[in-house]
């Protein structure tokens, strides 16, 4: 591998995901598969003898042998100067935000868009470059480097950052459609209401729940099945102001 490439590991299962993940990043300078593991198993011998050479994991939280965040909190404890990117197609709530506490550098969810994959490289590469320049760095150019890296986040300590995909702008719009009606809405509603896809809604409802601002609640639709509403249940102060 030359010395300018940063390794990876893919943990993946599923022989032609894990193929159509190595062909991308083998395409993308600056990136080299150093090695493919399909269970738990692999992965922790994998990783013990190539740690050298691995910077990043692509990680699937569904594995054969072991559950991908257990093993997530292993590698942490183990490779802490490793970053892993859980790539799954676990949409939990639970899920992404237990790998979030897990300190992962990023979450895609199964099916992967190349231009979502990209980004996530792109960044990968630009945050290790910065932190690399230099042996060490003042507060105030540790700052003005977060801040090229994270544009979201903000100084204003009342405000409080946002996770990538989600913008401030559209939250507000969310929030604004469940203020309007006293009765808990669904995803379509919110839609609707914001002039936004029902996926779109969605992502930014459930994000809401997550950070207990609204609450879901099971409710049956206009053909009898069950979906899931959303209302307002905490202070959205500190997510909607702007930076």
């Amino acid at each position: 591998m030359p010395a300018s490439n940063y390794g990876i590991l893919i943990i993946e299962d599923d022989f032609r995901i894990a193929d159509i993940h190595r062909a991308f990043i083998e395409q993308s300078p600056g990136f080299e598969v150093v090695a493919v593991a399909r269970n738990g198993v692999e992965a922790r011998e994998l990783m013990a003898r190539h740690s050298s050479n691995i910077q990043l994991v692509l990680l699937d939280a569904y594995l054969p042998d072991v559950e991908g965040l257990e093993l997530l909190w292993a590698l942490r404890r183990d490779y802490v100067q490793v970053d892993i990117v859980m790539v799954t197609a676990a949409r939990e709530v639970e899920t992404i935000s237990e790998a979030l506490r897990g300190g992962v550098f990023d979450y895609l969810i199964k099916p992967t868009e190349a231009a979502r994959m990209a980004q996530m490289l792109a960044r990968f590469r630009r945050e290790r470059s910065a932190l690399a320049a230099q042996g060490e760095m003042s507060q105030e150019e540790l700052d003005r480097a977060l801040a090229r890296l994270r544009p979201e986040n903000s100084s204003n300590a009342g405000t409080r950052a946002l996770p990538k995909g989600i913008d401030r702008l559209t939250l507000r719009s969310v929030v604004e459609a469940l203020k309007q009606v006293p009765e808990p809405l669904a995803a379509m509603q919110v839609a609707r209401a914001m002039g936004a896809s029902r996926s779109t809604a969605r992502r930014y409802l459930e994000f809401l729940v997550s950070v207990q601002v609204v609450e879901a609640e099971l409710g049956y639709g206009d053909v009898g099945r069950p979906e899931r509403r959303y209302r307002l249940q905490a202070d959205t102060t500190g997510w909607l102001e702007s930076p």
